[in-house]
């Protein structure tokens, strides 16, 4: 039986529907909206994965090309893996359902949204964000509380609910973010912005919690019609006398351990800690006599001693008011700064908060240069690209190097937004830019640092960035009424604590946002207060970093390439380029610069040599140029015939030379006086409505020498002979 629910959402309507595609699944929709139609379904195994203490989702986001109506641009002509913008999206749908999941569920799950038809006006992202929700909901899966997302833009100062994809494109909006939550609260916030101010960004985000709310009051009622019962899951019982064995054991060290500043030193105390509480519950002996019932057992131990961690320190932290490393809830971690430490790259700079440390580097390209965007929604070239890399040694670890995570991956596209945000025009700087931001240390917000270090990267490479970008990340700790904000985290308050808030910007508003909660929602209360506080953070941090750089530098690394931008006349670009590109091919040649011709007539010359990209400069302007009547031109003789000569006095503009302005005296034979191939000096005397070129090369020419007062220059005419007149 077929089950459907609507609701409008914005101009259009969001309709889910269940019981007629993919019903082995455990739960599935059809969201409809628009155009749009995701099909969403939910799959977890009947038998929990052994030997893990995390919940095992994964969410596949599977863009289908022929949704839009277009056949994939590989080689093989099907969908390969998912691109950077699948993966964004997968993550969007996973953050604000990972946390409603009951504690200690261990059984593996998959969320997997296919896209069949694509509406670009009508919200994607939105409608498999909701059908996640919507197909866990009505499961038997243990998922009791509906989600729902919305983006929310800014247009001239409106909001808008769910703008069209274009209108984000073309930047008609000022603020686009999607807001995820549940009847009761937030739990999910991701975007960007123009300098929009706190105030602004809070109000956005409060107007799409209200179109949530409408959205899970249809999940409920679909549940009403035709939810599966939820299969029964007990969380694993903790033994008290086990439970109080590990406090004793592992009480007094752990305080010790979490009040150790240095993070290298910190992690050995509780990893010793640890070992000694197991080999104490676990002895050797009850390995070898029962192996299963001693794993079993250390198991235990070792979940019991991690709740006891995640208990000790948030205590610590809302009882006395003091952080793991000493600090209070609102001071920043000490920052080190420094900008153009690598010289072979275009721009560089080193970002140090604390334990986190981030390497930023900007190379500069042409537009041969620009990454091909191939996607559901369009077929473009992108000339701004920021790279996140996490290597394991930035953590003390060993590793898997090459490949991005998705991690990675999400970090890199929010520092990407906050720093585009600021980014100038391609007419103000025409060069292809990537960023990779380095992580060489992480204890806490290396995606916030990879924000500055690139932004003073930036101003490093000479890019005309007209403010700088920070970030800071702001924690949480809730437990009932009682409430710690937390700026600058560290990577154990993140990992224990209930939120990951993470605002960039300027000194005047916010360019990007992220947020991810672990427990049910926050309200606007936590969600103002920790904005005021972000801003607070960011506006020191800002301070920090213009001890390093404050504006961008004049003068660009003399290994980037300069690029110089000439206009011409769209009708002379035909003239510049050549039969078969044959002329503009011929330049390159000549100079070895990077030449990109635009339809409207702009041409951005690039070359790390200025002598070269001056020589393009003037080959190319010499080819627009219009020949001026009276102006003197180097020519090369072109052709000669029987009446005189034929000049180019401009690439592709040829001039006659009369025999008669050859010279003063009379001339019998043009090739008496020049060839093929010379150059000589000819000045324009006459340009004819039909553009036909006259030249005269007598007129710069001295007179020969001829008599007094204006005599005949062609000199003395033979005398006549004297005829008698008669007279005598």
């Amino acid at each position: 039986m077929i089950h459907r629910v609507s609701c409008e959402m914005g101009s259009k309507t969001l309709a889910i529907e269940t019981g007629k595609l993919a019903k082995q699944a455990d739960g599935s929709v059809l969201v409809s909206y628009g155009d749009t139609r995701v099909l969403v379904t939910v799959c977890s195994n009947k038998e929990a994965r052994e030997g893990i203490d995390f919940f095992p989702l994964t969410v596949e986001f599977s863009e289908k090309f022929y949704a839009a109506g277009k056949i994939p641009g590989s080689f093989h002509k099907r969908e390969g893996r998912p691109t950077q913008e699948a993966t964004l999206s997968a993550r969007m749908i996973d953050r604000p359902i990972r946390p409603l999941f009951p504690e200690g569920y261990f059984f593996d799950t998959q969320v997997v949204a296919t896209v069949l038809s694509v509406d670009p006006d009508a919200d994607v992202d939105v409608a498999a964000a909701v059908g996640a929700s919507a197909a866990l909901h009505i499961s038997d899966i243990p998922f009791n509380v509906p989600t729902a997302a919305c983006r929310i833009g800014r247009i001239e100062g409106h909001y808008k609910v769910n703008p069209t994809w274009s209108e984000i494109e073309k930047g008609e909006t000022d603020m686009e973010i999607l807001v995820a939550g549940t009847q009761n609260a937030i739990m999910m916030v991701e975007g960007g912005a123009r300098e929009v101010p706190e105030e602004k960004i809070l109000e956005a985000i409060l107007l799409g919690h209200q179109q949530i709310k409408k959205v899970t009051q249809i999940i409920e009622e679909l549940r009403k019609q035709c939810g599966k019962p939820k299969r029964q899951f007990t969380p694993l019982a903790l033994d008290a006398t086990i439970q109080s064995q590990v406090e004793n054991l592992a009480k007094a060290p752990l305080q010790k351990a979490l009040k150790t500043k240095d993070k290298t030193t910190r992690y050995t105390l509780i990893a010793e800690a640890k070992k000694v509480t197991i080999d104490s519950l676990v002895s050797p002996s009850m390995m070898e006599s029962q192996p299963k019932e001693a794993k079993k057992l250390q198991e235990g131990v070792q979940s019991l001693f991690e709740l006891l961690k995640y208990n000790l320190m948030r205590e610590m932290i809302l009882s006395e008011k003091v952080r793991i490393d000493g600090r209070d809830t609102k001071t920043i971690r000490p920052i080190s700064v420094e900008a153009g430490l690598l010289p072979r790259t275009h721009g560089s700079a080193l970002f140090t908060r604390g334990e986190t440390q981030v390497l930023a580097t900007v190379t500069l390209g042409t537009s041969d240069d620009e990454q091909i965007v191939d996607t559901m929604f369009q077929n473009s070239m992108r000339k701004f690209m920021l790279h996140y890399n996490f290597p394991p040694f930035s953590v003390g670890e060993t590793g898997r190097m090459g490949g991005q995570s998705r991690r990675e991956i999400g970090h890199g596209a929010l520092a990407e937004r906050s720093i585009k945000a600021m980014m100038p025009s391609y007419e103000q700087f025409p060069y292809t830019v990537r960023i990779v931001c380095e992580t060489l240390e992480s204890n806490g917000s290396s995606s916030m640092g990879s924000i500055c270090s690139a932004s003073m990267a930036l101003m490093d490479a000479g890019a005309p960035l007209p403010k700088p970008v920070a970030g800071i990340a702001m924690g949480l700790i809730k437990e009932n009424n009682r409430v710690a904000i937390l700026s600058d985290i560290l990577g154990d308050e993140d990992h224990l604590g209930d939120m990951d808030f993470k605002v960039a910007g300027t000194r005047e508003g916010v360019t990007g946002i992220q947020m991810d909660i672990k427990i049910e929602g926050v309200d606007e209360q936590i969600m103002r207060t920790a904005l005021d506080q972000a801003r607070e953070g960011r506006l020191h941090i800002l301070g920090e970093m213009s001890k390093a750089i404050e504006t961008p530098r004049v003068e660009m690394s003399k290994f980037a390439p300069q690029i110089t931008t000439l206009s011409v006349p769209v009708d002379k670009i035909r003239e510049v380029i050549g039969s078969g590109g044959k002329v503009i091919k011929d330049i390159i040649a000549q100079t070895g610069c990077k030449i990109d011709i635009n339809d409207d007539g702009k041409i951005n010359i690039a070359s790390s040599d200025g002598v070269a990209a001056q020589k393009a400069i003037h080959m190319i302007k010499n080819i627009i140029a219009e020949v001026e009547v009276g102006k003197v031109y180097k020519g090369i003789v072109k052709k000669i015939v029987e009446f005189g000569a034929f000049v180019g006095v401009l690439p592709n503009q040829d001039g006659l030379l009369h025999i008669s302005e050859i010279a003063h005296e009379r001339v019998n034979k043009v090739i008496d006086y020049f060839k093929e191939g010379d150059e000589i000096e000819v000045k324009v005397i006459e340009v004819d409505k039909a553009g036909k070129i006259r030249l005269s090369r007598k007129v710069l020419l001295t007179l020969p020498e001829g008599p007094k007062n204006g005599g005949d220059p062609r000199g003395p005419r033979p005398e006549r002979p004297q005829h008698s007149s008669g007279r005598r």
